[in-house]
């Protein structure tokens, strides 16, 4: 199910934050000071062997705690919304809305910083992984082995994330290049709520 990569990207991309020398310290510094962020992002999907599977792009934002929304725009509309309390994944051509508690959702993965306790080591074990195409690079290895991914890559200009590499257990890479990044942007509150558009279908609730 397409929805399915798309809920993993979406929890892997709550560890956003800034790296450089001392890259963990910078992460947790970042976290701590991010309230609110916006982006553009293109996400590709490769197989084991490199070959690309899926493309998508679209915009994503972010409140803390526990508040997000992606609106994927190509190869075709979808939206991903935490409003604090459920996750709310609409397919647009489906006319489906499938709704899901938030808690259950993002217990023991990334999207658990997103929620705002920060207790980051309490997820991941986090190392700096060098210096590598212009970026610096971060590594988070989820302590839960019950996740989507072996390991996540996120690699940072300044104090900008540029580029996240996901790794799950089949071998699969999901790319993630952000652009246009903004932090702590003012945004409404109305932008992180979700009302099932007349005639869709709801699943879940």
């Amino acid at each position: 199910m397409r929805f399915m990569r798309f809920i993993s990207v979406l929890l892997a991309l709550a560890l956003t934050g800034a790296a450089h020398a001392g890259g963990v310290e910078r992460l947790k510094a970042f976290i701590a000071g991010a309230k609110t962020a916006e982006a553009d992002f293109t996400q590709t999907v490769a197989d084991k062997t490199g070959r690309v599977t899926q493309q998508a792009s679209g915009r994503m934002a972010f409140a803390r705690p526990g508040k997000f929304r992606w609106d994927y725009s190509a190869p075709y509309e979808q939206v991903i919304v935490g409003d604090g309390v459920k996750l709310w994944l609409y397919d647009v051509d489906l006319e489906q809305v499938t709704v899901k508690s938030l808690g259950d959702v993002i217990a023991g993965t990334p999207a658990a910083l997103l929620a705002g306790d920060d207790s980051i080591e309490k997820y991941f074990s986090l190392k700096n992984a060098g210096e590598a195409g212009g970026l610096e690079w971060l590594e988070a290895t989820p302590k839960n082995k019950d996740t989507s991914f072996e390991r996540i890559r996120m690699g940072f200009k300044g104090d900008v994330l540029v580029q996240m590499e996901l790794f799950d257990f089949f071998g699969q890479r999901t790319t993630l290049k952000l652009s246009h990044f903004v932090r702590n942007p003012s945004i409404a509150p109305s932008r992180f709520t979700f009302t099932p558009p007349k005639g869709a279908d709801v699943i879940g609730e």
